[in-house]
């Protein structure tokens, strides 16, 4: 039997929908069947069955960290070393340190082991009023490897109440034992690794490293084409370490995004304005490396490009599981405002993740995902460090 309605009421809204974060000081949500069934003024909020006292609280939809990497064995301390000690993310990828460190201990884990350390990163990204989240593969690089990453993935989400969009990020390194055969591993990956993934109902995107240590334009091409082919969206990762033309390449196949941005140029930033295609910035991975260009925000706000934001949690340039602390990291490296933080973990990052029409706002027809804060304004999500005032995170209305 399907629970009464709800009226959720004395709260203030972040709705994150039409201008700005669409703020009503006097607020009120009513929820039923799973949904958002009115999200407005108080005043006009239609009677429910069930009322709940929000106590003035903040509502917000529930955050979206649409960029990260939860899913590996192991860690990268011992890197992280190297680079205090001066070591470039360039040098230790090509000394074989780097993705491919992660990716002998991701195939050396059981499937059980790599959902479990999951787990408690997943709960940590919970624990802050995250209601949905990306998880990449890439570190398997071969197809048993590879679908043992996306099935633990698929397995988090039968086991927190969260969504969980998998994207498959084969074209994140070269394998070692293709080291000298680039071209027969790209052919693995369109002709074998790919199709028979998203055959198993294991792909929701694909994903791909466009960097002079990664992938060329051409051979990202090759990948993206086989996506459109098997229906799939793509993204990338674009233009961290130097100008690949990345951007533009993932915006003329219609891209969900394209994320790190860094050494992005006005033409990538025109062509994902024509495409759409949203600008994920990850200020984990720019503080871990210690970078110094940062991504070009006002360009991206000339050009129109929807700004999200994500945590990048990885193990070895970003590991964070915070993304309220990524939210500080962008407003003060980037110089991101608080409204565009805001926008950038929920209606944006949605966008991010074609899950717009599901969530990432307070309306009427969404899911009813949402969280409650301890805050008197939201600009406190974003100026804290280190401190988490989630009151309640509502999953589904409960």
């Amino acid at each position: 039997m399907e629970a009464p309605q709800t009226l959720w009421r004395n709260a203030r809204l972040a709705a994150c929908a039409g201008a700005g974060l669409g703020v009503v000081e006097r607020g009120a949500l009513v929820t039923g069947g799973g949904r958002i069934v009115y999200a407005g003024a108080e005043s006009e909020a239609p009677r429910a069955p069930r009322v709940v006292d929000c106590e003035g609280r903040w509502i917000t939809p529930a955050l979206i960290d649409c960029h990260s990497h939860l899913i590996y064995g192991g860690d990268r301390a011992r890197e992280f070393e190297q680079r205090l000690a001066g070591a470039s993310y360039e040098e230790i990828a090509r000394a074989g340190g780097g993705i491919l460190s992660t990716v002998a201990a991701t195939r050396a884990a059981s499937e059980d082991a790599l959902v479990a350390q999951a787990l408690r990163r997943l709960d940590a990204l919970i624990g802050e009023g995250v209601g949905a989240v990306e998880i990449k593969s890439g570190y398997g690089l071969d197809l048993a490897s590879e679908r043992k990453m996306l099935r633990a993935a698929r397995r988090l989400a039968r086991e927190r109440d969260v969504i969980v969009k998998t994207t498959f990020l084969g074209a994140h390194a070269l394998p070692l034992e293709y080291r000298d055969r680039r071209g027969d591993y790209v052919d693995l990956l369109v002709e074998e690794m790919l199709p028979a993934l998203a055959g198993e109902g294991l792909v929701d995107a694909v994903d791909g490293f466009c960097e002079g240590i990664a992938f060329s334009r051409e051979e990202i091409a090759r990948v993206f084409a086989t996506a459109r082919r098997l229906g799939l969206p793509v993204k990338l990762h674009a233009e961290q370490l130097s100008n690949q033309g990345g951007a533009a390449l993932a915006a003329s196949f219609d891209a969900l995004s394209a994320d790190h941005l860094e050494y992005l140029d006005e033409a990538g930033a025109a062509a994902m304005a024509r495409a759409g295609t949203v600008a994920v910035l990850l200020p984990g991975a720019y503080y871990t490396l210690r970078e110094t260009q940062a991504p070009p925000v006002a360009a991206l706000r000339q050009q129109g490009v929807a700004i999200a934001v994500a945590t990048d949690s990885n193990p070895g340039t970003s590991p964070i599981t915070s993304l309220l602390t990524t939210l500080n990291m962008a407003a003060t490296l980037f110089r991101l405002t608080v409204d565009e933080c805001l926008l950038g973990v929920t209606r944006h990052a949605a966008r991010a993740l074609g899950l717009e029409a599901e969530m990432g706002t307070l309306e009427a027809g969404k899911a009813a995902h949402f969280a409650l804060w301890d805050i008197e304004r939201p600009a406190e999500l974003v100026y804290r460090i280190g401190f988490n005032p989630l009151h309640r995170r509502v999953w589904s209305g409960a």
